[in-house]
Parts: C-alpha cells; structure tokens; sequence
C-alpha cells in the first residue's frame, strides 16, 4: 500500500490532476489485477450476506416502498430487484435492492478513523453488471474496488467528526467499483468519482436523534447517486475538481479545514485489493458497537443471576460506543420505550438490557413494540450508562488487526454491592471471535433470515447461483437475485401512492 497525502490547495497553486486523490483512485479501479483467491470467497460470502438480510426486510415499509419505485420503472435490459421478477432500470434496482441490504442493519461492517458497511458497494455494481451484460468474473473484479477504496477512505478520512454521514465515502467507492466493472477509464472514472462524492454528502443527523428510515435510504440512494454518476460522465460530463482538495472542496469546508491533511493508503500498481479480507459481518441485527455488548451480556447473564437485584451497570467501551449509541450522545430517544427500531438499534443500553434479560437477540422480536415497553425492561434499561474509557478508544483506532476492538467492560453493580465483572473485545462471530464466520456460517444466516420468506427450492437456486458467481455467464449473473411469493409480498403495508 502506498500512502497518499491529501489537502487543501488554493486555486492558483500548481496541482496537477494525476496527483488528485480521485485520480489515484481511479487508476486503482483501473488497474487489471487478478483477483485473489480468497478475496473471491469472501466476496462470495457477502453477496449471500446481502441476501440474506434482504429476505428479512423484504416486507417492511421502507423496503415495499423502495421496490415500487422500482417497478414504476421498467427497463430493458435492466437489473433484477429483490422479490420479483422482471427486470428495471438500473439506478432504481439499485436503490431497492440497497434499501432492503440496510433496512435492519444487519450486514457488513468495517471501521477505523469513519464507520461503514462496505456491503452497500453491492447493489449499485450488480445492477450495472445485470444491465450492461456482464459475467460474475467482472463482477467480481468491480466489487474487489468497491471494497477496496471504501476501507482505504474509511481507514484515512473521519467523516463523522465533522457531522458528515459516512456514505459520503460510498458515492465515490461505488463508482469506482462500476468504472473497474466497465473497463473504464481513468478519466471517465475520475469524473464519476467527482460527481458521486459531490451528491452524496450530507450531515449525520439521519443517525441522531429521531432515527427514520432514511438511515437505510441513504446508503441507497448513495449507491444509485453513483450509477448516474458513470452514466454522466461516459456522456462526457464532467465533476467539480479537485472535489477533495479543492479550495472550496469537501476538505475545507466540510471536514478538517484548509489546513487539514489527510493520508489514504491505496494499493500500488499491480498491488491486490484485499480490503474486504479487513472487513466482518454481523451475526445480530444490531450497530456494530453493539455485537459484543450483545455477546458479552449473553455470557454473564448466568453469573449474575436475578436481574431484579442490578443496582447500576456501566459499559466501559470506546469513544465512539458511547457518544454514538451510549449516554454520551446526551439522546432522550434512546431510553424511549415508543422509539422506533432504528433508534432502538442504536441505543447499546436498551440492546444491552433485552440481551441480558433473553440470552438471545433476534431481529425481529427484540425490537417489538411490546418488547421495548415491558415495564422489567424498562426498569433495567434506565440503570444502565456507557463511559469512555481511554484503553478501549485507543484499541477501536489501532491500525493492529489483532489489537483493534470494538467491546466493552461491563460492571454490574448489585443491590447488596457485589460487583460483577466481565469484558468482551470482540463478537463472537469476528475473525479473532470465539465463533468466526466462514462460508457455513454465512449459509446458515441465509437460511434463518430466508425462513418463511423464500421457499426452500427457491432458497437452494439462490445459494446454488451465488456459490458459482466467478463463473457465471452474462446471462446468468440475472439469476443472482431470489423471488417471493405473492402471498409474501402481501405482507407488506398497505403503500400510499407516490409521484411514480
């Protein structure tokens, strides 16, 4: 990996165009290295991921909502949506096909100096791929980029110290992914990757406060952003440069300043992209802040025995556990029995709470209005607080993959004093967890999530297509998408009609 220094440049100094962070990322999206091995399964793994978390909000508002805009736009040749059949224009595929990826937060993750769910790289590319005709080898390639140059900003750029919502850094990692999936080059990809950064930014009030379900629109409509971002820019138009560094760029004036520098590690000509190998999954449908503290409270549920007897408990855990889903967000909502479940899903207190009292997590029922408002719940949800603690900070930031964590240190405090004691770095099912993820893993999580949502044969077609994805044909990669019944599909909300 080679490191690039990024900042801020008056309009009069001299900055050549190949020195543009959109430009070294573009000539990584266009550099033909063979995908690796493992790179390749792991890629694999995420597109049955996808799926999976698909069928389980494949009848949620958001979701229908989403998908009717897509129906309303037909299209030839067209992507594949989730759920049905037939085949839509592109941009729109991939906005209900990201709709439904994000709706319960339940895929891909990665973190370092900004958060992310790399996972939303995958609806815009397969729907381009489906589009334009393209084989499960290309595909592969593009998603390998999209993978990539999200982790390289996510590991270099903090979006969400400036209040900017991470999908800034997917508009430009989609369109790179598509441009590496065309066989672009640098140029169009450049300009694409201009436009897509500039649509896609935004504040992160979508995650603050009243948490609606633009917080899985957003990622969707970043993904859409930049599959019309190509379009333009294969028609020959052009992007705000240097959009990062540019003296009224997203540098200074939406991040650190004009005197900020920032350094993007990238892969070097010839270099693999592995960036996704650096990425992990969820094994509960909940923050990723969250998937320890779940575990962690599944483990000392028996320790502590009546939970009637808790006096206080405080999550020791990093800064960004406790000022983005712990008290230090100063958030009312997130003690609100009546909050919605994308408030719930980022309240790590209410998430600790259900997750001691069942030993379970499910993500459905443990965000069931009458599960948030039981009265035992509330009464242990409101005894617990998060505090940051510098050792755990230090750890969610180290660049060192065995030391980096994204735990806690749980003391539970009794009514006759004794305090119980207990930490967990990492979940379970982490690469460095008691239960890491591989391919069988990933399977069965298709499975439980598919389970009354996709019939068995139909389940079986799908992971049998998506298990062959590298070899697949242009006309097969518009197999790679699963069908639900009519009956299912009824299960969604009555829909109020939109403009479409």
């Amino acid at each position: 990996m080679k490191n690039h220094p990024v900042r801020t440049y008056r309009s009069a100094e001299d900055f050549p165009r190949e020195e543009h962070l959109a430009w070294r990322i573009a000539e990584v999206a266009t550099d033909a290295v063979p995908v690796q091995a493992e790179t390749e399964e792991m890629i694999v793994n995420r597109i049955i991921d996808n799926a999976a978390v698909a069928a389980a909000s494949i009848t949620r508002r958001p979701v229908a909502n989403a998908r009717a805009q897509a129906l309303a736009h037909p299209y030839g040749p067209g992507a594949a949506v989730f759920g049905v059949p037939g085949r839509f224009s592109p941009e729109w595929a991939a906005l209900a096909n990201g709709v439904a990826v994000r709706e319960l937060d339940f895929h891909d993750t990665f973190l370092a100096a900004e958060y992310s769910h790399p996972g939303d790289n995958i609806p815009s590319i397969l729907a381009v791929a489906q589009h334009t005709g393209r084989s499960g080898a290309d595909l592969i390639r593009g998603l390998a980029t999209g993978y990539e140059i999200q982790v390289d900003l996510v590991r270099a750029i903090c979006l969400h110290e400036h209040k900017i919502d991470h999908v800034a850094h997917l508009g430009p990692s989609a369109a790179a992914g598509i441009g590496t999936l065309l066989g672009l080059d640098t140029e169009t990809i450049y300009q694409a990757i201009g436009q897509a950064l500039h649509t896609t930014t935004a504040t992160r009030q979508s995650r603050k406060g009243e948490i609606s379900s633009w917080k899985a629109y957003a990622p969707a409509f970043a993904g859409k952003m930049a599959v019309e971002a190509v379009d333009r820019a294969l028609r020959g138009e052009g992007a705000p440069a240097p959009i990062w560094e540019g003296e009224d760029g997203v540098i200074a004036w939406l991040l650190g300043g004009p005197h900020a520098e920032y350094s993007v590690p990238l892969p070097g000509p010839g270099e693999p992209k592995r960036g996704i190998l650096d990425t992990y999954t969820k094994e509960h449908s909940a923050e990723y802040q969250s998937q320890a503290p779940i575990d962690l409270a599944r483990r000392m549920r028996d320790r502590v025995g009546d939970l009637d007897q808790i006096a206080t408990i405080v999550l020791h855990t990093s800064h960004h556990t406790h000022y983005v889903i712990g008290t230090g967000s100063s958030d009312p909502q997130k003690f609100d029995p009546t909050a919605s479940r994308e408030t719930l899903d980022h309240s790590v207190m209410y998430i600790f709470a259900v997750a001691l009292q069942d030993g379970t997590w499910h993500h459905e029922h443990s965000y069931a209005p009458e599960r948030a408002q039981r009265p035992d719940t509330v009464e242990l949800w409101r005894k617990i607080s998060t505090a940051e603690d510098p050792e755990w900070t230090r750890r969610y930031h180290s660049a060192d993959p065995n030391e980096k964590a994204f735990g806690a240190r749980a003391e539970i405090t009794l009514k006759s004093g004794e305090v119980i004691v207990d930490e967990l770095a990492v979940a379970d099912a982490h690469p460095l967890g008691a239960r890491p993820f591989a391919r069988d893993q990933y399977i069965a999580k298709f499975r439980t999530l598919a389970e009354g949502v996709i019939d068995q044969a139909e389940q079986d077609r799908f992971l049998d297509v998506a298990q062959h994805t590298p070899e697949l044909t242009a006309e097969e990669l518009g197999l790679l998408n699963f069908t639900v019944s009519d009956e299912v599909l009824a299960r969604a909300p009555k829909l109020p009609k939109g403009l479409f």
